[in-house]
């Protein structure tokens, strides 16, 4: 037994060694292994990783162009600003309350902001968290005077869009805002960063590959704690370019001005031999410096983006009823279908029954036998009820159609704007846009007020504007635009020969004029401007609102050198009242500056 049990214990002895040679060989098999599958198929992917631990990418911000007026006036322009930034790989939690202590001390910050914007975490920066933004010179110096103490604590630069003149021309402009992450995905490939902010509306977003400029950046080597070793590359951020547009600042201050005591309303103020826009108003309107703000609560937006008067609506862009001003669409009409000619004379009167409804004269008696330019000074709706009527709607829809009625004006910024409405027997039958084709016919009641411009017209002041540049240059459709670009605007596609006779043209200018030297348009006719034709326009809201005030001019006439449209929403009183004196501010302004 001895003898085998010995003879045991030999042979467990012998088979020891093979064991942990098998064992060796078993773990030195799974290391080459490992090996080979770090190096060999995920080597590249290894060695990035490590360069992220080892290299960082510190961006620098572009500088947006500034956008300036016609005579190079700063219309808006970049600021810097700084900011507290935190790199939290440099802090943990235990060094945390002794740094968040000095700040708050040394900063004026409160240690519960600190902490919650620690909470918040780095959100779209990786390599550090925001604390605090657009810090007092005093707080920067502090900061600067005791950096040494503050580690894992930055103030950096940031640049922040600057609107000077706040509100003014806000709608023309637009405004800057952070790029969304789902913009981010199809702009990355562009060169945009996260921290990046676009366009948004007006011009800033028009011209926004214009404006922006290119990032920037430092490629850095940095230790396991974060901290910066040496500098391995440095690309300058390259400036965006400055926009030249034709707005004049002190025009544009003018219409402004007058808006300010109406409710809601616009102003158009352009060139009618190129169409280059002067100024362009809107009421209610809104700072977009609000959109600068680093920080801004929802309360806030809510606010402005909730608010019923719409300040972010362009009412120079948006559709009303044009009332009066419309009638020389009327006009044009009526001589161009050769049923009314030049000297067609019609007998108005109180009223005038078209359905069943007796249509008024706003006198309430008539003007007796007139011709189209008493017609247009007294502005006689039984006149030109009368002629609409008798040309029929799709007539006076191709009239509307040729002075750039229910289509684009071809303006930059003209996503925002609507193309309007002129309503038309053919637009019924389909239903109008909001019923079933065939339940909605054209009735004589629509015909009536189609013809002054009610109901179912709807036009914005830009439109109007354009077609009233086709009385005061000669019969050219032009083009509104924000920016010249280099181009020749007086050159086809950009302005266009209107089909429209001589006689036709002529027979409106002089009635334009009429209203101004004689009829409801008199209160332009002062010594201190040139002289002038217009249309004044008084226009009840289909939408059930007070009514709207218009007043649409050229000047000088009779080879007009601007056109000024006015508009005051939910004003009622008339076109002669409301409309008219703003026209005239800003005339008188523009009259000012080309004397100067």
């Amino acid at each position: 037994m001895g003898l085998a049990s010995g003879g045991q214990r030999h042979t467990g002895m012998q088979q020891q060694p093979a064991i942990l040679l098998g064992l060796v060989v078993l773990f030195a098999s799974a290391m080459v292994l490992r090996l080979g599958w770090l190096q060999l198929l995920h080597g590249q992917e290894n060695r990035a990783r490590a360069d992220e631990n080892r290299i960082r990418l510190l961006a620098r911000n572009p500088v947006r162009g500034r956008i300036l007026d016609r005579n190079g006036q700063v219309l808006v322009s970049s600021r810097l600003t700084y900011s507290l930034y935190l790199q939290p790989k440099l802090v943990n939690d235990q060094s945390w309350p002794a740094l968040r202590a000095r700040l708050s001390q040394l900063m004026g910050l409160p240690e519960a902001q600190l902490d919650q914007k620690r909470r918040e975490g780095p959100g779209s920066q990786r390599f550090r968290i925001e604390l605090a933004s657009e810090l007092t010179p005093q707080q920067v110096l502090r900061f600067r005077e005791q950096s040494n103490g503050l580690k894992g604590a930055e103030v950096d630069l940031d640049v922040l869009r600057s609107y000077p003149h706040g509100s003014l021309g806000a709608h023309a402009l637009g405004y800057t805002q952070p790029i969304t992450e789902q913009e981010y995905k199809s702009l990355a490939k562009k060169g945009y960063q996260i921290r990046d902010r676009i366009g948004r509306i007006g011009l800033e977003a028009a011209f926004e590959s214009h404006l922006r400029g290119a990032w920037g950046g430092q490629m850095v080597e940095v230790n396991a704690m974060g901290e910066i070793q040496r500098i391995l590359g440095d690309r300058p951020s390259k400036a965006g370019k400055d926009l030249h547009t034709t707005l004049d600042l002190d025009l544009q201050r003018a219409a402004e001005e007058v808006l300010k005591d109406k409710p809601g309303g616009a102003i158009v103020a352009l060139n009618p031999a190129n169409g280059a826009i002067l100024a362009l108003a809107s009421r209610p309107t809104f700072d977009p410096n609000f959109f600068s703000k680093s920080v801004t609560t929802q309360k806030e937006y809510d606010a402005l983006f909730n608010s019923p008067v719409k300040p972010l609506l362009s009412r120079a862009m948006s559709a009303y009823d044009p009332g009066s001003t419309w009638k020389a669409v009327t006009a044009m009409a009526g001589m161009e279908s050769g049923k009314f000619p030049p000297n067609t004379k019609l007998v108005t009167r109180g009223c005038i029954t078209y359905g069943g409804h007796c249509f008024p004269d706003h006198n309430g008696a008539g003007f007796g036998t007139i011709g189209y330019e008493d017609a247009l000074r007294f502005s006689s709706n039984t006149f030109f009820y009368q002629v609409g009527v008798g040309v029929g709607s799709i007539a006076l829809h191709n009239a509307a159609l040729s002075l750039g009625f229910t289509k684009p004006t071809g303006i930059e910024i003209g996503y925002e704007e609507s193309p309007g409405l002129v309503g038309n027997e053919r637009w019924a039958a389909q239903g109008r846009g909001w019923s079933k084709p065939g339940t909605t016919p054209w009735i004589p009641e629509d015909m009536a007020s189609m013809s002054i411009g009610q109901s179912v017209v709807q036009i914005t002041p830009l439109q109007l504007a354009r077609a009233y540049a086709v009385f005061a240059n000669g019969g050219y459709l032009i083009t509104p635009h924000l920016v010249d670009q280099g181009l020749d605007w007086t050159d086809p596609p950009r302005r266009t020969k209107v089909d429209i006779k001589p006689a036709t043209l002529a027979t409106i200018a002089r009635g334009l004029r009429k209203v101004v030297q004689e009829g409801t348009g008199a209160g332009l006719n002062v010594p201190n401007l040139p002289p002038a034709a217009g249309k004044t326009g008084t226009a009840e809201d289909s939408t059930g609102g007070p009514d709207h005030a218009w007043f649409a001019c050229f000047a000088p006439y009779p080879n007009g050198q601007i056109v000024v449209v006015a508009f005051a929403q939910n004003t009622p009183g008339g076109g002669s009242v409301h409309a008219l004196p703003m026209a005239r501010k800003v005339l008188e302004v523009w009259n000012q500056l080309r004397k100067s």
